[in-house]
């Protein structure tokens, strides 16, 4: 067999494709895929402590069963990817988790434990323009409880999410969850005679702004429209004044930070007439926070703000957002502001869709991918200590024997390592090594092989120490972690440097 280096040369002079990936797709190394990995695995753990089962959906689903994102019935090809299947039915791949929970719960329902509590997480698809830090593809994790109208339900929900993003890896007041209940809304139109589903949607879409344009630029967008900066006119909801003010006054209580939800509350209610939908929903908010406070939710993590408007079309009641606190910044720097990082509420017609009964469910969705990104940003490594492989050094063809013996000896001990199989010299194998983040290079070289020994390199100490050297010769001379000692004391050895208790020469 030829121990020449493969060639550089082209192997056919035919067109040749561009290595390019799809706008709005990642290519993800080790790091970030551990990261989000680890994140999954000890939110899981919390979910499953919890009661809730988990429950894998296939990628695809059919179109019409996700329902609200299909603008175009003849091609479904705005909002999700689609496509036909031999039968002439259109497939399209998830948007979310949700709708494939609402779909499978409806498909089952005979056969399944109700309430049925689950818990899913995977990649979700939307055919949206991508931007910065927005994908076209990204990790979503799920918890719902499907058959339960209790609002001990969406408070036990909400438990459950402060425990989640706490064992993801943010500390309890570096994320706050935000609450409220789309039927305080539906109480005040319904009281100040606002019928019109389309008047009502263009204001909830005003108040959802509250945030960014403050009170006067939602009142402008409330009332007759409003333009913004850039010249565009937006039309308002043309709400009477007094609609208008009541929504003010209702909005008031959301610059209140440091009210308890039980002031909220009383704040809220003595904003005006939200009919008898609005006082229903004041009743949920109240069962929340009472169950909130029996599992020793702390009022700083979730507290009530009548100014969140999620899933305008979705939501049948309770709402509630996560906000990351984190302070986060860009690759340059400068601060960078993540906002939400997950939410969800109750949802209540979804399962009905399918089977024309409605169905309670409530549940909390977060980014994976987002909370993944937001760690880095804010100085955490997300992936914790993560390391390469340990890396046995090749140095001739003719001792291949040994290096498989040893990187066999090693895996069979639970250490994970490699062998490395290229053809460059050793220098280059350091530097993979290196670039592989590997903890230790094991060498076995002639003179190694002739003694009975090993060399182990350990490469952390190396990079710790070389920060303290200025001086290359010093460097040379002192060969800063390396040792060499018996072969039958390798795997005892290799652990004690992985465990941080390098043996000394």
């Amino acid at each position: 067999m030829s121990t020449e280096a493969p060639s550089d040369a082209p192997i056919t002079d035919a067109p040749r494709p561009e290595a390019r990936g799809p706008r709005g797709f990642q290519d993800r190394r080790g790091p970030d895929l551990i990261a989000e990995r680890r994140i999954v695995e000890r939110v899981s753990a919390v979910y499953e402590r919890w009661g809730f089962e988990p429950l894998e959906t296939s990628a695809f689903e059919y179109a019409d069963a996700l329902g609200k994102f299909l603008p175009d019935a003849d091609r479904p090809n705005e909002g999700v990817f689609a496509l036909q299947d031999d039968d002439d039915q259109w497939m399209a791949l998830r948007y979310d988790l949700t709708a494939p929970l609402a779909r499978y719960a409806a498909q089952n329902w005979e056969t399944l434990p109700k309430p049925f509590r689950r818990y899913a997480f995977g990649p979700v698809w939307r055919n949206e323009k991508p931007g910065p830090g927005r994908f076209r593809e990204f990790i979503q994790c799920d918890a719902d409880t499907v058959g339960s109208d209790r609002p001990e339900a969406d408070a036990e929900i909400l438990a459950l999410a402060v425990e989640g993003l706490t064992a993801a890896g943010l500390d309890r007041d570096q994320a706050q969850i935000k609450v409220s209940n789309r039927k305080l809304f539906d109480g005040l139109f319904g009281a100040g005679g606002i019928d019109d589903p389309a008047q009502r949607l263009t204001a909830l879409r005003a108040i959802d702004k509250f945030d960014r344009l403050g009170w006067e630029g939602v009142s402008a967008l409330l009332g007759e429209g409003r333009l913004d900066e850039s010249g565009d006119y937006t039309k308002g909801a043309q709400l009477p004044t007094v609609v208008i003010s009541t929504v003010e006054r209702f909005l008031a209580s959301a610059g209140q930070a440091n009210l308890s939800r039980a002031d909220t509350l009383a704040a809220v209610a003595g904003a005006g007439d939200l009919g008898a939908a609005g006082e229903e929903a004041l009743k949920e908010l109240q069962a929340i926070d009472a169950a909130l406070g029996i599992m020793g939710v702390d009022q700083t993590a979730v507290r009530f703000d009548p100014t969140v408007v999620r899933g305008l079309e979705y939501y049948t009641g309770v709402v509630f957002e996560a906000e990351l606190l984190l302070p986060t910044t860009d690759d340059k720097g400068r601060p960078v502001r993540f906002g939400s990082i997950g939410g969800g509420g109750r949802y209540d017609d979804l399962v009905a869709r399918f089977t024309g009964q409605s169905v309670p469910a409530t549940g909390f969705s977060f980014g994976v991918s987002r909370l993944a990104a937001a760690l880095r940003a804010s100085g955490r490594d997300p992936a914790g200590e993560a390391r390469g492989p340990v890396v046995v050094i090749a140095f001739s063809d003719a001792d291949m024997a040994h290096y498989l013996g040893a990187v066999a000896e090693l895996r069979a001990a639970g250490i994970a390592a490699e062998l490395y199989l290229g053809r460059a010299g050793m220098k280059a194998q350091m530097k993979y090594a290196d670039r592989r983040g590997a903890p230790v290079a094991v060498m076995l070289g002639g003179d190694e092989i002739a003694a009975g020994t090993v060399t182990l390199k350990d490469l952390d100490a190396g990079r710790r120490l070389s920060q303290a050297v200025s001086d290359n010769a010093e460097w040379k001379q002192a060969r800063p972690g390396q040792q060499t000692l018996p072969r039958d004391q390798m795997v005892a050895a290799i652990r004690a440097i992985l465990e941080g208790s390098s043996i000394s020469d």
